[in-house]
């Protein structure tokens, strides 16, 4: 009967650990994401600095239980995004992403076509295999491209 029972406890620990894989990703994608959209927004002049500022603001005051958007998370995710938006070891899926974003002539559905941003999907990135805080280290204190390669390649490898 023990056996049977810890063969029950493997079963749980499997799914709580794909559970968390799951939300990493999804996490790691959003923050990307979010990166992108205020970044496009000042590249366009569309934004400013303050702008971000005032964003934190709102994000905090109409959604106080959402944690981590905080004027300071909001430009780590848009220092992540330009890290990274046109590194080659990432993945060829994210530049294949900006290209399509660059094309004229797209079919999109009613719901997404309200939207002047389309999110891009990084899940089938290098990045989404390290943690936000694993991330967040590396292309924060590694200068250059090859630094920042060699440690979320041994990130990875490492876990």
């Amino acid at each position: 009967m023990h056996q049977q029972f810890t063969e029950i406890i493997y079963l749980i620990q499997q799914s709580r650990n794909k559970a968390i894989k799951a939300v990493n990703v999804e996490l790691i994608n959003l923050y990307w994401n979010i990166g992108a959209y205020i970044k496009q927004k000042i590249s366009v002049a569309e934004w400013g600095d303050k702008t971000v500022d005032e964003l934190a603001q709102f994000i905090q005051k109409n959604n106080p239980e959402l944690k981590g958007f905080n004027q300071r998370g909001l430009y780590r995710m848009i220092q992540f995004y330009e890290t990274y938006a046109n590194v080659e070891f990432v993945s060829p899926v994210v530049r294949q992403i900006q290209h399509a974003d660059n094309q004229c002539d797209k079919i999109v559905s009613p719901l997404v076509t309200q939207f002047e941003f389309l999110p891009q999907d990084i899940t089938k990135t290098i990045l989404v295999q390290l943690s936000w805080t694993n991330n967040l280290i590396i292309f924060s204190r590694c200068k250059t491209e090859e630094e920042r390669e060699f440690y979320i390649r041994l990130t990875i490898k490492e876990k």
